[in-house]
């Protein structure tokens, strides 16, 4: 059985998706950002992700260790028997239950080492938007459970609006920890141009149902009448992009609907060089990554205004917040935004501004504070 380093924690995150994921998201680049700069403080970071056709059972991502078991249907069966082999292996001080699909429910199967749970947001009833009613009522009667599993556990949440709910759900707001999410300001910064970009609205993540994506689609026509030569990008990849591809011919505006697929690297940077509004649509996100990123290169966003985009559009300063699903309010202000030059400088400032607030380095510091915290309770060393 291995020994974490002098001074540092060995750290086991069991989550369903890593970083190579080829469904990886949002929620995934925040665990590896957080987790990469801990194992360059010392600490000791093993992975318990799913597998997925082809992945490799054993990997490595910047000298953290990532062990794969089971598929997207069979994951959550699989970890109880895959942890209780890496524990024989190694001295374990903490484990991160990342809930970003169901619950697995690790403090039920294991009480050796406390829990930290990770929440990037719960689904609620928005499953019924994205699953079949089967699927969709084991995923909701499953987060219900939540409370009575970990309820001795702290939480590790992005937003005030996670914090809410799992705080309506029952369990205490002492032991609910808001950590908000950092960006790359290498990576994400205004870029050198002319004047204001094209008249693009841009999509960026995965394309599943329930995230809204088609509501832009069907505000196309009226923004096409004020703005003819307007474009909506959508740069991602998932299961409803046919769907996607079906309503924009049935709107009529396959000619200025451009799907892109799964982009990244510098690929993405110039897609995004050339937007001038991002648009995120989606009822309820833990936070909203791909917001803050375009404020930083000085792209306002128009979103819905839901829990977690409420929190990170900043509504009249860096976008605009709009009624769910009222496809008119949506079509206005991306109207407002490609035809205003004025507006758009202004709100694209204060998105820079606003971006600059959010640091990787600062989210790993108050994560390794809280993971502290974790293990001291673990061993009776903290009666807080």
């Amino acid at each position: 059985m291995s020994a974490p380093p002098r001074d540092g924690l060995s750290v086991l995150i069991v989550s369903y998706r890593d970083l190579r994921h080829p469904q990886m998201g949002g929620a995934e680049v925040i665990l590896y950002e957080i987790y990469r700069r801990l194992r360059e403080r010392g600490h000791r970071i093993t992975f318990l992700t799913g597998a997925w056709p082809g992945s490799p059972a054993a990997d490595e991502i910047e000298g953290m260790r990532v062990v794969r078991v089971g598929s997207t249907a069979t994951y959550n069966l699989a970890v109880p028997g895959a942890y209780r082999k890496l524990r024989r292996e190694e001295r374990f001080d903490v484990m991160v239950e990342d809930l970003n699909k169901i619950p697995l429910f690790t403090p039920s199967f294991q009480k050796e080492i406390p829990v930290l749970a990770n929440v990037p947001h719960l689904f609620g009833t928005t499953v019924f938007r994205e699953a079949s009613w089967p699927v969709a009522l084991y995923v909701y009667l499953y987060e219900r459970l939540i409370p009575a599993s970990y309820r001795r556990c702290r939480f590790q949440v992005l937003s005030d609006s996670t914090r809410d709910d799992l705080i309506g759900r029952g369990l205490s707001a002492e032991r609910i920890h808001v950590i908000r999410s950092g960006i790359d300001h290498e990576l994400y910064r205004p870029p050198d141009r002319d004047g204001p970009p094209g008249p693009v609205v841009l999509y960026l993540g995965r394309l599943k149902r329930y995230k809204g994506i088609e509501l832009a689609i069907r505000a196309l026509p009226r923004v096409l009448e004020a703005v003819p030569s307007a474009e909506y990008w959508i740069v991602g990849e998932g299961d409803f992009r046919p769907a996607l591809e079906r309503m924009a011919r049935e709107k009529g505006v396959e000619g200025r609907v451009r799907l892109f697929g799964y982009k990244d690297g510098r690929e993405k940077l110039d897609l995004m060089a050339a937007t001038r509004v991002l648009v995120y649509t989606s009822p309820k996100e833990g936070w909203g990554l791909s917001v803050i990123e375009a404020n930083a290169m000085g792209i306002p966003v128009v979103a819905s205004d839901a829990p977690g985009l409420r929190e990170s559009v900043r509504d009249g300063e860096t976008g605009y917040l709009v009624p769910h699903g009222d496809v008119d309010a949506l079509a206005g202000r991306l109207t407002e935004l490609l035809s205003d030059d004025r507006l758009w400088g202004r709100m694209g400032r204060a998105g820079i501004e606003w971006a600059s607030r959010f640091r990787w380095d600062r989210m790993a510091d108050e994560t390794e504070e809280l993971l502290r915290r974790v293990v001291r309770e673990g061993r009776g060393e903290d009666g807080t």
